[in-house]
């Protein structure tokens, strides 16, 4: 393009292309006499991570704005199945718009400016905290270390905290139900049974104390 020949470095285009890297190419007047090779470095756990993510039901989609070919050996190389490539900052946002009215729920992990726009749009945005401010301000959830695992246990956390709101509120209507009557004096007439009221406040204490250490089991869960 511009002009420039490079029939001499196609093949060496090719080559470095397949292995995921983004070419600068060197000209003089109009004959191309060398090229630039770059490549960010894949974090070694990329791959673990979109394995449990697989494993967990989600589906993993990588947009970049990088080239097809470098796109594809990326994908391949993490494990990816579904990937755009030469995807715009714009372009991002419309791809997650597109799923959010099939009824899917989308979160969204990026670092840079250009994922800002797509981490405003996305259902949950997750910002690297090695990221750009603009992306921390954008996202729900920022993660402090630039480690993917951490995406993956952030996913695991919130499930674990909405499983114990559950739990917590299951064990305190139940509770209600149960203590309530009993307090009231409901099943004296009929059994005899009643419920002083210090002892009422000695459950109601016990049943407080036993959401509380439910929820600080969270804690203790490996993740």
């Amino acid at each position: 393009s511009h002009g420039v020949t490079i029939n001499e470095l196609k093949d060496k285009v090719k080559e470095l292309e397949s292995h995921g890297k983004s070419l600068m190419f060197v000209a003089y007047g109009d004959t191309g006499m060398g090229v630039l090779a770059l490549m960010d470095k894949i974090k070694q756990t990329a791959r673990d991570v979109v394995m449990q993510l697989q494993q967990m039901n989600i589906r993993a989609i990588m947009m970049t704005g990088d080239s097809e070919q470098v796109a594809k050996a990326v994908a391949s190389e993490v494990g990816i199945e579904e990937y755009r490539a030469k995807v715009l900052p714009a372009e991002k946002m419309e791809v997650i718009k597109i799923f959010q009215e099939k009824g899917l729920k989308v979160g969204m992990v990026g670092d840079g400016i250009n994922d800002a726009p797509a981490l405003a749009q996305a259902d949950v945005g997750i910002a690297i905290g090695a990221g750009t401010d603009v992306a921390k301000e954008t996202g729900d959830i920022v993660l402090i270390r630039n480690d993917m695992v951490d995406v993956v246990r952030s996913i695991q956390l919130g499930k674990g905290t909405l499983s114990k709101i559950r739990q917590n509120l299951f064990w305190a209507f139940f509770y209600n139900v149960i203590g309530i009557p009993i307090a009231a004096g409901v099943m004296y007439p009929l059994f005899g049974i009643s419920l002083k009221p210090e002892y009422a406040g000695l459950a109601m204490a016990f049943s407080s104390v036993s959401v509380v250490t439910n929820s600080l089991l969270l804690k203790a869960r490996r993740m």
